[in-house]
């Protein structure tokens, strides 16, 4: 029988990959073909991405397809969450794409607010209120004018599918991190959409994991020597993680990376006032279940404090000079706006320290194992909040994600928390992304059998406080 490829084309802030998956003796076995960076830019005073080059990037990946001679039956792509397009009636681009971290927004927060309350607007849509949501990034949008050209809307990984093919669908997944769908009709909200003023005619019916988009474009398909479907994934990378997690039901989970996003996947939005004031979330996953979970700020400030030593030490050096550092006992509030978009991590961490009457860290080691110790010191916070509000006790973590790979930051989590943690997969949003395209496929029969296939097929570590 000829071996199946199928593609997952995985992007995050920083850098993006392509992925085949395919199947031999029985087990999932991934390759990663093409990998690219990716960061927002500064174009005058906006924070934007480089979506050109991004798309030549998904281009040329897809060339190496074609070299290795491993045509995919399928294609999808997945990013992060509440960036978006916004097209005129010619389908070209209305200005830039945003990065989230752009300033734009707080100038239109309280606007939003004198128009549907904070706790209104949580009620409905169970999203947390966070400075870069779509909502606000619209509002801002509207209040400029370019909302007034604008015919259609496609969340980020949307438009590079549209690219792609021609075709414009609203993925599900993505969709619910906009602030704009009703969080028990898993539909937009037109109520919120129209109340604000924006246009509701920009946001077309949602389509779900495992729909087809369509066959490349024709001269698409010349430059890159095949065609082949567009198929989409849990195109919200965190929701495509949380297919990955190696447990059936509804298991505990910290997809970890840039961002740790810590929760649970449910059949049940949770839009409760205790919610609410604990800073929980209600996203969506696959088969329309929520991904209730709260966003911690996760391994963007380690990233940034390598940025700023020059990459003069790896991520396993910082472990090792963590670990010199064993005995320094300050925490950051990981979550505080200071540690969001610093020109500096280290000074921010440090002037936190200070504020707080806390030793303040100088060594490098210090200063790694100040945020590792924080970020489980607030992973031991959100299980308890999280065990508080679903009335569930959990006995184990499951990480996966890039940061699962950290052994020290696993056992500070398992230490903090009291809990078991189950390490791997390590690719699991790639994972998660091509478990999708199978099951629409039928490769995969059901998400359990996936989740069994991921157990035999990846290392899957555990660790014991």
């Amino acid at each position: 029988m000829e071996k199946k490829y199928y593609l997952a084309i995985d992007i995050g802030a920083s850098s993006g990959r392509h992925i085949l998956g395919s199947f031999e003796n029985g087990k999932l076995v991934l390759e990663e073909i093409h990998r690219f960076k990716n960061g927002a830019e500064r174009k005058g005073d906006k924070l934007v991405w480089n979506h050109e080059g991004l798309f030549c990037s998904i281009v040329e990946g897809l060339k190496k397809c074609k070299e290795l001679n491993k045509i995919p039956v399928s294609i999808g792509i997945d990013t992060w969450g509440v960036d978006y397009a916004l097209l005129d009636e010619n389908d070209n681009l209305i200005d830039e794409i945003y990065s989230y971290r752009d300033e734009r927004t707080l100038a239109v927060m309280d606007d939003v607010h004198a128009i549907i309350s904070e706790e209104e607007l949580y009620e409905r849509t169970g999203i947390k209120k966070q400075v870069f949501n779509t909502i606000y990034q619209l509002s801002c949008d509207k209040k400029s004018g370019k909302l007034e050209k604008a015919k259609s809307f496609l969340m980020m990984p949307d438009y590079l599918h549209f690219r792609l093919t021609g075709k414009k669908r609203n993925e599900y997944t993505n969709a619910s991190t906009t602030g704009m769908l009703n969080a028990k009709t898993r539909e937009w909200d037109y109520e919120i959409i129209e109340k604000l003023g924006l246009k509701k005619e920009l946001f077309g019916e949602l389509s779900l994991p495992g729909t087809e988009v369509g066959a490349l474009k024709e001269e698409i398909a010349k430059e890159v020597g095949f065609n082949s479907v567009v198929c989409l994934p849990a195109t919200h990378d965190t929701a495509s993680a949380v297919m990955a997690v190696p447990k059936v039901g509804f298991p505990l989970y910290i997809s970890s990376g840039t961002w740790s996003l810590m929760g649970v996947e449910t059949p049940n939005e949770n839009t409760s006032k205790i919610a609410c004031d604990a800073g929980f979330t209600n996203e969506g996953g696959y088969n329309r279940s929520v991904r209730f979970l709260k966003n911690i700020m996760g391994m963007w400030m380690i990233q940034c404090i390598k940025k700023e030593y020059n990459d003069k030490y790896s991520f396993t050096d910082f472990v090792a000079e963590a670990r010199k550092a064993e005995g320094f006992n300050s925490v950051v509030d990981v979550n505080d706006l200071s540690f969001f978009a610093p020109e500096s991590m280290i000074k921010a961490v440090k002037d936190y320290c200070a504020k707080t009457n806390q030793q303040v860290p100088e060594t490098v080691g210090e200063i790694v194992l100040c945020v590792y110790t924080s970020l489980a010191v607030c992973y031991a916070e959100a299980v308890n909040q999280i065990e508080e509000i679903s009335g569930v006790k959990f006995d184990e973590i499951n990480i996966v994600g890039g940061g699962c790979q950290n052994v020290l930051m696993n056992e500070l989590t398992a230490i903090k928390t009291g809990r078991k943690v189950v390490a791997g997969p390590v690719e699991a949003t790639a994972t998660g992304n091509l478990l999708a395209q199978m099951l629409a496929s039928g490769q995969i029969k059901s998400l359990e059998e996936g989740k069994q296939i991921i157990k035999e097929s990846f290392e899957i570590k555990e660790i014991i406080g």
